[in-house]
């Protein structure tokens, strides 16, 4: 006897790697990219739903441990083979049988939650945020990187996007650089977008503890808001000393520091940083992101939703986690889709008034295209994987 919610199993779990080019290098501190590889995941029900789900790197194991190769090996070695046979319904069920399964590989399970997910909502005719605790935003202030490196080529850029009304809020990627170069850099784009944009920093981690001392009131003085990981995740004394030294005047941003609820406790008690940078793949998946958000909310911490560059399948998946989050929050940056040569969807999130529009359709809204998946699928392609030589563009060999 089936016994399962809705007498629905699961039946059948794929995964692939993509390989889409970029429309341009996007630099960051520790090197640059010139196409993306997300792994797709592709999880059937017996009663015929199909859902889809993403984990995407940035330059391969360059942000974390996790590469798209080590990630499609996970969840079709243990992953997949812990979830066959399991009743659908049972998320955090779910989530205990993967870390049984498989220690740590946070992308990886993410992208498979996200595959279940989208395949129960589907089932039951209805959208993912439904089952994530209800909407509270029905769109987001959206981001754009300005990371070419170039000042008036992210001018151009910035202006483009202005008078589109697509974005108003610019991040920039810097770390790369000697900090002198980078503040003179930033400064620059600043002067050129006082009064029109809200400006971001991101140093990745670039940083030690007395450069950020150092060079962070200059950022701040060029009119930087927001400054995102300006020093190592392991440091959080120094992030705890810098949120204090800011004061109001700007806040800090943690990112590869916060992946865990506990990650979230641990800043949250030392007051080290104002803002939580959320991204769904680092902290394992949908569910847990909501509980990494619930200490930011308890803590009186905002947050942002960050970007693993997905394609529109994960960054949709994104939007609709962060739409049911409280209302301290400053935007996201799920501009993912725009960054790539072409998408894996057959329509993208609508953008307007500066925000991405949040789509209500069953699941995650976006409709996957097949032919698509096959048209980027390395292994269709014979394509060989990606290696970041730090520091230069991205090389196939």
């Amino acid at each position: 006897m089936n016994n399962h919610p809705g007498g629905f199993t699961i039946e059948r779990i794929e995964a692939r790697i993509l390989d889409i080019p970029t429309i341009r290098p996007h630099k960051l501190s520790f090197g640059s990219i010139s196409r993306q590889s997300p792994v797709i995941v592709q999880l059937w029900l017996a009663n015929g739903a199909c859902g889809f789900g993403e984990a995407a790197t940035i330059g391969g194991p360059s942000w974390n441990e996790e590469s798209p190769e080590s990630i499609h090996h996970a969840i079709t070695q243990y992953l997949a083979p812990a979830l066959l046979g399991q009743g659908a319904g049972g998320f955090e069920a779910a989530l205990a049988r993967m870390d049984k399964a498989c220690k740590g590989n946070a992308f990886a399970k993410s992208a498979v939650e996200m595959a279940l997910i989208d395949a129960v909502a589907r089932t039951l005719g209805l959208p993912a945020w439904q089952l994530l605790g209800g909407k509270v935003h029905a769109s987001l202030p959206l981001a754009w990187t300005l990371a070419s490196g170039h000042v008036e080529r992210d001018l151009e850029e910035a202006q483009l996007r202005l008078e589109q009304r697509r974005h108003h809020i610019f991040k920039m990627k810097i770390g790369a650089n000697a900090p002198a170069d980078d503040v003179a850099h930033v400064t620059r784009i600043a002067r050129g977008l006082a009064g029109r944009a809200t400006l971001t920093v991101d140093v990745n981690q670039a940083w030690d503890g007395n450069t950020a001392r150092r060079y962070l009131p200059q950022l701040v003085e060029a009119g930087v808001t927001l400054i995102e990981q300006p020093v190592a995740h392991w440091n959080i004394e120094a992030l705890k000393g810098l949120t204090a030294a800011l004061g109001d005047s700007a806040l800090i941003m943690a990112d590869e520091t916060v992946c865990t609820p506990q990650d979230a406790m641990a800043l949250a008690r030392g007051q080290a940083c104002h803002v939580f940078s959320l991204k769904v793949a680092k902290h394992g998946g949908l569910l847990r992101t909501r509980k990494v958000a619930a200490v930011a909310e308890a803590a009186d911490i905002g947050w942002y939703g960050g970007t693993m560059l997905e394609t529109s399948l994960g960054s949709a998946a994104s939007a609709h986690v962060f739409s049911t989050l409280g209302s301290q929050h400053h935007g996201c940056e799920l501009f993912g889709p725009q960054l790539l040569v072409d998408d894996i969807v057959e329509t993208q999130m609508p953008i307007a008034d500066f925000a991405l529009q949040l789509p209500d359709g069953p699941g995650f809204g976006v409709e996957v295209s097949l032919a698509q998946l096959d048209r980027f699928d390395r292994a269709r392609e014979g394509k060989a994987p990606i290696h970041i030589d730090l520091g230069r563009q991205a090389t196939t060999v």
